[in-house]
């Protein structure tokens, strides 16, 4: 259906995409990947039709209809319901017929028949009803459907853009991280409508659950390159790991045997008995394809520093009820929150989780009921609205400095430059203003604010939005190696899963521990949000409630050992590095020469020193790691 031929597509100067040579079938549901900036967005605007290839060719059926999600608020005074029945182009056009055909004294009466008969094809009488579903699904309320749409805030707005595209017919769907605005219940309500969608669909997306849940195909974009991989996301990323180790195990044999024919060559080249052997090995030699290494991009390597202190409890509320104004939103909320807790907070749209995050982080005070924090308790809260508190003409550099709290407080510029390193920002980038970055360079920077800040009581609503699968990987690998406490607000479901123990369910105004996992929580909605919760027998075992906190203490115990493991290791490095540096010297018949007696003596003394303490070194680290197995148990 939609052929790529040898396409080079450019932004500016700089080339995204080239040679990307691919063809799409009818049906298929395919994934598009790749890190932030790869040229994904430029390729669903080719296939959009609103860019033509720099080189190569890009071939679609005529008359293929094509519905993708519009990025522009729509701010009209539309209400919900009509705006996303307006979606359905076909049933507008016809309505205009219908209307034409029926207006004045001269109706043709044959034509009105034909197009209401069309009409009632079309489902036309189940529009609005069917536009009502999209909106419910999407986390609208009934009360939401005949309010204006500019009356609603821009990340429903683009929700409502959404419903719009889903109301049309079409043969192609293109969405680019349509899960951004959602939350955890919307995105599962998504997946099953795609799941079900019987078109060809392009999905561009970094939560690889979701990709998982609805793709069958993956196209990646890496180093201007285009690759396509069978199967859903996993099935990508065991493919990509088999793919390198082949490549790297066919480079290591060809360099072995490079080397000997070059040894071959460099012994016999002046022996004229050997000459003809030497110039068919030359030739062999320049024959020898070139192979490139599988290209691996560098990935985000970070952790958040220890705490100054960790009291316990950080945070207690007791009897909380909080809102705004007169209008209470949760009553009777009673939560403890201590160094190593892992909190998911789960809810339907507008139940309140952002509430109940407000309150945590200090910003809302309680209407009710009582609510302490520890002294030394240090918060780091990651709101949805996070990035909008970057100031635009401010530079990466300048906002860490700005708002990067007495936790960098003393670091000099080049201290800062590192830490923006670790979070994709090098070079000339840390001078560039923000307004010039896009929402995954953001998202980044204020990720990296938050992490300079040394907090002890981390707060995330969404912090996974607009950011890509890589530094996802690393955020999720951080939160589990940090001894604070985490809550946690996410429709990504593999960050839930990795970095939380326990959840607490916000809804009907109060919050609840969930005696149950994503799973659970997913057949919960599918019952309706007023069904009970999961309940277990005590034939059963024991309740996940009880699992999770098993699971809790284990981690903590893990927790002091993996840090004991890489300080080891980065000790470890250090003196390895010194030590080969040294015999470096030592091998070097220059240092005898330019070396004094004493300063030979001098080194080869270290040498020992450093032997002797790597060896001791590595017996504390086969300690730590038998230790460490053993707590895993």
């Amino acid at each position: 259906m939609l052929t790529l031929s040898d396409v080079r597509l450019r932004r500016g100067p700089q080339v995204l995409v080239d040679g990307a040579t691919c063809s799409i079938f009818r049906g298929e549901k395919a994934g598009i990947v790749g890190r932030n900036g790869c040229g994904k967005s430029t390729l669903l605007a080719l296939i959009r039709g609103e860019l033509a290839p720099d080189a190569g060719e890009y071939g679609a059926p005529a008359g293929l209809a094509t519905a993708w999600v519009a990025q522009e608020l729509p701010g009209t005074e539309a209400t919900l319901v009509d705006y996303v029945r307006g979606g359905d182009l076909e049933l507008a056009a016809l309505e205009v017929q219908m209307t034409d055909a029926g207006a004045g004294s001269a109706a043709d009466g044959t034509r009105l028949a034909l197009l209401h008969a069309e009409y009632d094809r079309l489902e036309g009488y189940a529009a609005r009803s069917r536009a009502a579903q999209l909106a419910a699904g999407l986390g609208f309320a009934p009360d939401d459907l005949e309010r204006p749409v500019r009356q609603f805030s821009g990340g429903l707005q683009m929700r409502a853009n959404l419903a719009r595209a889903l109301m049309r017919r079409s043969d192609v769907l293109l969405l680019d991280e349509p899960t951004n605005h959602l939350d955890l219940d919307a995105v599962l309500w998504l997946e099953g409508w795609l799941t079900s969608y019987a078109g060809t669909l392009l999905l561009v997306s970094h939560d690889r659950e979701f990709l998982d849940g609805v793709v069958g195909r993956v196209l990646h974009i890496e180093a201007g390159r285009l690759r396509s991989y069978a199967g859903n996301y996993s099935a990508f990323e065991t493919q990509r790991a088999a793919e390198a180790q082949r490549t790297q195990a066919i480079l290591a044999s060809q360099e072995r045997e490079r080397a000997r024919v070059e040894s071959f060559v460099t012994r016999f080249r002046a022996q004229a008995t050997k000459a003809r052997q030497v110039q068919s090995r030359l030739k062999w030699l320049a024959r020898l394809p070139d192979i490139a290494p599988l290209h691996l991009e560098e990935g985000f390597e970070w952790e958040f520093a220890a705490p100054a202190k960790l009291p316990r409890p950080l945070l207690t509320l007791e009897h909380v009820a909080a809102g705004y104004g007169d209008r209470e939103v949760l009553r009777e909320v009673s939560l403890d929150v201590s160094p190593g807790d892992r909190i998911g907070i789960l809810g339907r749209n507008g139940a309140g989780k952002s509430t109940l995050m407000r309150v945590l982080a200090g910003l809302l005070p309680p209407l009710a009921g009582g609510m302490e924090s520890a002294p030394d308790v240090a918060t780091g809260f990651f709101a949805q609205l996070e990035l909008e508190h970057l100031d635009a003409e401010g530079t990466a550099l300048g906002e860490l400095a700005r708002r990067g709290g007495d936790g960098q407080a003393g670091w000099t510029e080049l201290e800062r430059r590192n830490h923006l390193g670790r979070f994709g920002f090098r070079g000339d980038r840390v001078f560039e203003p923000t307004r010039q970055f896009s929402g995954g360079e953001r998202a980044r920077l204020a990720l990296a604010i938050l992490v300079a800040r040394r907090p002890n009581l981390l707060l995330l609503d969404e912090p996974t939005n607009h950011l890509d699968l890589d530094m996802r990987h690393a955020l999720l690998l951080a939160l589990q190696d940090f001894p604070g406490a985490v809550v946690i607000v996410s429709h990504d479901r593999a960050l839930l899963r990795g970095a939380c123990d326990r959840f607490h369910l916000v809804a009907h105004g109060a919050v609840t521990p969930f005696d149950g996992d994503l799973e659970d929580y997913a057949a919960w909605l599918a019952r309706g949000a007023g069904a009970a919760q999961p309940e277990r027998s005590a034939a059963a075992g024991p309740s996940r409630r009880e699992q999770r906190r098993v699971e809790a203490e284990a981690r903590s115990r893990l927790t002091p050992l993996r840090a004991e493991q890489r300080r080891l290791e980065t000790q470890l490095e250090r003196l390895a590095a010194e030590r080969k540096e040294i015999e470096s010297r030592l091998a070097d018949p220059a240092t005898y020469a330019a070396a004094t007696a004493g300063e030979q003596r001098r080194l080869s003394a270290r040498h020992g020193e450093l032997s002797r303490e790597i060896s001791a070194l590595e017996e504390q680290w086969l300690e730590v790691g038998s230790a460490l197995e053993a707590a895993a148990g």
